[in-house]
């Protein structure tokens, strides 16, 4: 699969590139971090990675409850992409053995289990980063809607969503013109994909986020939350 060699992009990917450019090779926000859970949206943004700088650090949570589909399409597609820095990172066994010993606290409390699993994790990898990059869009859900491409984190942090705008018919489109690999629980009803213990697939004319916790009030897994609410930070301008 080559990432160099397709014609001119359209104006969409050329800004998104261009945005990447300014991350990684520029290094315009500093030292720049991309984030993937490696999901059922995650080839088209590695991909414009790879086709910028492969080299790139890509941070990749393991809560030790993926999907057996996600670990095996992370290896896939990084190698398929040729990224060189892709970065599995897990909570700290100590927190993990103090705070939930029997993996039961999704059950209970599926705020204290994300934020023990995801948030905490993704903290700790991103001290020696100045900000780091979502493969967030506006169309996943009404609590992504008014995405910025740019944000400044409550922590002092840059945050970029280079797919902010991308509709789902762009990114089908990107990943039909690259041969980009579906995450192979797509097929079976998973637009959205996290913990397999929290994720269930969706039904036609639902939210494409509407498997993530069902039944409950939660909709983000917390990396993206400060104090219970939705934060997306003030917008970055310059």
């Amino acid at each position: 699969m080559s990432t160099a060699t397709m014609p001119a992009p359209p104006d969409w990917q050329a800004e998104t590139l261009d945005l990447l450019r300014q991350a990684f090779v520029e290094k315009k926000f500093g030292r720049i971090a991309a984030v993937s859970s490696f999901g059922a949206e995650s080839a088209v943004l590695l991909h414009l990675i790879a086709r910028v700088d492969r080299t790139a650090p890509v941070l990749f949570i393991d809560t030790g409850m993926l999907f057996a589909e996600t670990l095996a399409y992370r290896d896939d597609l990084a190698a398929r992409l040729g990224l060189e820095d892709v970065r599995t990172i897990r909570p700290a066994r100590a927190a993990v053995r103090r705070t939930d010993p029997w993996g039961r606290l999704h059950m209970s409390d599926p705020d204290g289990c994300c934020d023990l699993r995801k948030t905490q994790t993704l903290d700790a990898a991103l001290e020696g980063f100045d900000g780091w990059i979502t493969g967030r869009k506006r169309h996943q859900a009404a609590t992504r809607a008014d995405l910025d491409l740019i944000e400044q984190a409550a922590n002092g942090k840059t945050k970029l969503n280079p797919l902010a705008f991308w509709s789902p018919e762009d990114l089908a489109e990107y990943a039909d013109a690259f041969d980009l690999p579906q995450h192979p629980l797509v097929a079976h009803g998973y637009p959205s994909i996290g913990c397999a213990v929290c994720t269930s697939p969706v039904n036609d004319g639902e939210d494409a986020r509407a498997g993530r916790w069902r039944g409950r009030a939660k909709t983000e897994c917390g990396i993206h939350i400060v104090d219970g609410a939705i934060v997306r930070g003030a917008p970055a301008h310059g």
